[in-house]
């Protein structure tokens, strides 16, 4: 099933709003700022408050000022937003070997709710044979946690330079980033911590056969 976003989003804020309808009901007010970057795992309050004015802009939030606290939906927005909560952005392909670049788009995939977390999760298909060792095989989807923070051990989707992204365990070391392959004829993959960026850790994993 395919859908459009809704007008001039970029991926995080879409993410941002998906969230936002299927978890706002959840809290106990509007959530504040803080409350919303803890619950989305973002580090940066800043970059969260521009992503919200565009969803504002976009006419898919309330303002904020000091009367209106919290964030809001604005009426409407919740019929705006996914048509089956169980479908999830399908953002293109992810290499289990060398990186090669994770392509957005709008469509979307069914993914059932035991595959996923609370938090904002994308898809993503395999290509590449590293993973192997996991389970992970060229072909499958991969679900993902939208996440810039891993802990030593876990999957993740790591951005290398800023411009190519590829699934691998990751060791965090000072002073080093080490990401391991799943296939004892690979060699892991070392950078500097300022080259790699978390973009999101694993969480599901999807297979198609035939």
């Amino acid at each position: 099933m395919k859908r459009e976003n809704p007008p001039d989003l970029t991926r995080r804020q879409q993410e941002i709003y998906e969230y936002l309808v299927k978890n706002l009901h959840k809290f106990p007010h509007p959530p504040t700022l803080d409350e919303l970057c803890a619950a989305l795992g973002l580090s940066s309050r800043g970059s969260l408050h521009k992503q919200l004015q565009a969803l504002i802009q976009a006419g898919l939030i309330e303002p904020m000022n000091n009367k209106r606290r919290g964030v809001r939906l604005a009426k409407g927005a919740e019929s705006a937003g996914t048509a089956d909560e169980n479908e999830l952005p399908l953002y293109g392909r992810i290499a289990a070997g060398r990186p090669i670049e994770a392509i957005a788009g709008a469509e979307t995939i069914a993914v059932p709710p035991a595959l996923r977390t609370a938090n904002p999760c994308y898809v993503l298909e395999v290509k590449g044979d590293s993973m192997i060792d996991a389970g992970i095989l060229d072909g499958d989807w991969v679900i993902i946690e939208q996440r810039d923070h891993a802990r030593n051990g876990e999957i993740v989707v790591a951005l290398v330079d800023g411009e190519e992204a590829t699934l691998k365990r990751i060791e965090q070391r000072p002073g080093e980033v080490i990401l391991h392959p799943a296939n004892s004829e690979m060699e892991p993959m070392r950078f500097r911590p300022d080259q790699v960026r978390i973009q999101g850790v694993l969480v599901g994993q999807m297979r198609r056969y035939r």
